[in-house]
């Protein structure tokens, strides 16, 4: 993380702890998940981007597993857009107000 702020927050002995019983807890993708992919995740987001405010940093239910791919594109194109654009196997977007 290059976050001048912030970075050192993904550093913490704390939060490489959490990460990894967050992944363990939850190993599937959230958002291939809601596309009908199964795709192992790697990545702990915060879904509602917290810019430095520790609190919503450390708040679980803040958290969500997604797959490097959809944390490096889609997750990153819904923050610019504001809605995720990408539909699932039953032809329905797949974005769900006030989910990231």
């Amino acid at each position: 993380m290059s976050h001048p702020h912030w970075g050192h927050l993904y550093k913490k002995s704390r939060w490489l702890r959490l990460r990894l019983r967050f992944l363990q807890q939850f190993p599937l993708c959230r958002m291939c998940m809601d596309q009908g992919r199964v795709t192992l995740s790697t990545v702990v987001d915060h879904s509602i981007p917290h810019k430095g405010d520790v609190a919503l940093f450390w708040d679980m239910k803040n958290l969500q597993a997604l797959c490097v791919g959809c944390h490096n594109a889609g997750k990153q194109s819904i923050e610019v857009r504001g809605y995720d654009k990408a539909v699932g196997v039953d032809g329905w977007p797949v974005h769900q107000h006030g989910r990231v």
